[in-house]
């Protein structure tokens, strides 16, 4: 009889759901991708567990071999209870979420911030193997951030840690969403670029941008600033140069913190610009930095792409559920510890 394992990824997003089964050896073997929000439809924990069951269904494995679900999820969560306390774009408070799916399958959950578990993907299975200690850089509408250390994702007494985007770097800046002046967030993430981009629009110095969005913040994603620089919108370039180097200083200060041997790049804007994102906050990092850190770390960009978060997830209860085993083994045979 076959003893074979496998673990469930879900990466919950604020506007799709992406939910994937993963072997013994993290090797993605079926998948499946759904809109959070159904066009008629409020979102509901009913629509996750009705995912994957029919992820279940249309994979066809045995549902006895499934050991764990670990699931990356936005917002404010508590990773030792699997409560999400606070995720805006899902409408949800004090969601008890790893009790009820527990419930629903039967098996262990764990519940991660997504930026932790895309990191921890990489480190896992993608650009940041092998590393002691990482740093996971995200920027997109905010900037996310996750360190992992021999293995271990940081984390404090009861939320993930990381919030790099909210590291102060102008104590007169323009005010940021969490009520401060001044972090990262406010000249580097996509929004902050967005915001410049749609000025540099409507004065039409960008008639590509102009053509393709009509100033609409909202339009502004990632896909569309890399396509106006390649249709020669040079003021765009800039201002995206100019928000990856003000990334690469905030990046720096964490570095001086943190010493980590692996600093990973992510997210959307990084994926449509990786030369541009990996040359600028290279350089950029490199006068604040302490001099011993110089040579000391590797900035690298994500390889996982739309499959980081889900395997992190996977990889995360498999990991959880190899310590709760080894703890059980200890417990029944305190002589072999």
């Amino acid at each position: 009889m076959s003893t074979k394992q496998f673990w469930i990824g879900f990466d919950l997003g604020g506007t799709k759901m992406l939910t994937a089964v993963y072997d013994e050896a993290l090797k993605k073997t079926f998948q499946i991708k759904r809109k959070t929000k159904p066009d008629s439809h409020p979102f509901s924990i009913d629509r996750i567990i009705d995912t994957i069951e029919k992820m279940l269904v249309e994979w066809g494995g045995k549902r006895s071999s499934v050991q764990g679900i670990g699931i990356g999820a936005p917002g404010a969560l508590n990773p030792e209870t699997g409560e999400v306390v606070n995720a805006p774009n899902l409408g949800w408070k004090n969601v008890a979420l790893r009790k009820i799916l527990e419930d629903a399958f039967k098996v262990p959950v764990t519940v991660i911030n997504d930026v932790d578990a895309g990191t921890f993907g990489e480190y896992s299975a993608g650009a940041a193997m092998n590393a002691r200690c990482v740093l996971g850089v995200f920027p997109g509408t905010g900037i996310g951030g996750s360190i992992i250390y021999e293995g271990t994702i940081l984390r404090g007494t009861a939320s993930s840690i990381g919030e790099i985007g909210h590291l102060q770097i102008d104590e007169n800046g323009f005010r940021c969403g969490c009520g401060n002046r001044g972090c990262l967030e406010t000249v580097a993430s996509r929004l902050a670029i967005a915001g410049q981009a749609a000025i540099a629009a409507y004065r039409g110095q960008a008639p590509a941008l102009l053509a393709a969005t009509g100033c609409d913040i909202a339009k502004i994603r990632s896909g569309a600033l890399a396509e106006a620089i390649a249709a020669g919108d040079t003021i765009i370039e800039e201002i995206v140069r100019q928000a990856a180097r003000r990334l690469g200083q905030g990046i720096a200060a964490a570095v001086n913190l943190l010493a980590p041997d692996r600093i990973i790049l992510g997210g959307g804007l990084v994926e449509k610009m990786p030369d541009l994102y990996l040359s600028e906050v290279s350089a950029a990092m490199e006068p604040g930095l302490f001099p011993v850190y110089r040579s000391n770390g590797t900035v690298a960009i994500a390889q996982l792409g739309a499959d980081a978060v889900t395997l992190g997830a996977a990889a995360h209860i498999k990991q959880h559920a190899e310590q709760q085993h080894e703890k059980e083994k200890t417990s029944s045979n305190p002589s072999a510890s």
